[in-house]
């Protein structure tokens, strides 16, 4: 471990959401490194995905070849990655001080498949709470986008033209709103933890803003 480096205590859980497109991946991305530049050890992880089983469930959950998945199953594998995840990824990595970024976490379950698949959102809860120990982060940031700008965002980055998208991307523009308003139904009920960004800013201006409310939190805990 470079000698610049120093864990924070108890760690911290950060998490960024929002709609295909948002930029998620993007801001995570600048996050670890900002952290990093701080000095903070940190454990940058996605979803579904994180670990070897996690990620053998994300080749299955997002194949467009399994189009005859059901909301239910869908809800049990993306719960079963995340219990691995939790259990073997984040959990030891808060334990050891670090700042834990997950690029989606149980709020996208209770989007997509419950706003969006129309299963109800109390039962994906009650179903991950049970998964992650209760595990939630301290923030999370969403990234909010109108949809069909985040759709057309993923279409262009394929240099191609040829983007078809995961089998989620690929569902139906009335899915997408909908998973939008679950977002925004969530941080509505949960504005202690819930940072809604406008997301059709500049890269470089989304990122000061979650940089300002991470560096504030990390202060207030005398950890910079």
């Amino acid at each position: 471990m470079p000698e610049n480096i120093k864990k924070v205590k108890n760690g911290l859980f950060l998490s960024i959401e929002g709609p295909d497109g948002a930029g998620k991946t993007t801001q995570a991305m600048l996050l670890k490194t900002r952290l990093e530049n701080c000095g903070i050890e940190v454990l940058l992880t996605r979803e579904p995905g994180g670990t070897p089983v996690g990620e053998g469930i994300r080749k299955i959950l997002l194949n467009p070849e399994y189009a005859e998945m059901t909301v239910a199953c869908e809800i049990l594998l993306y719960s079963a990655a995340r219990a691995q995840l939790v259990r073997q990824s984040i959990n030891p990595s808060l334990k050891m001080g670090r700042v834990v970024i997950s690029d989606r976490y149980l709020d996208s379950n209770i989007v997509y498949q419950g706003f969006g698949g129309g299963e109800r959102p109390e039962i994906i809860e009650k179903i991950n709470l049970w998964a992650t120990e209760g595990l939630l982060p301290e923030i999370t940031f969403l990234l909010d986008l109108d949809v069909e700008n985040g759709l057309k965002r993923l279409q262009e980055r394929d240099k191609n033209g040829k983007w078809q998208g995961d089998r989620v991307e690929q569902k139906e523009l009335d899915f997408h709103r909908r998973v939008r308003r679950g977002y925004l139904a969530l941080a509505a009920n949960h504005p202690e933890r819930f940072i809604v960004i406008e997301a059709e800013g500049s890269t470089a201006a989304i990122h000061e803003r979650i940089w300002q409310k991470t560096e504030s939190l990390l202060r207030k805990k005398n950890l910079l």
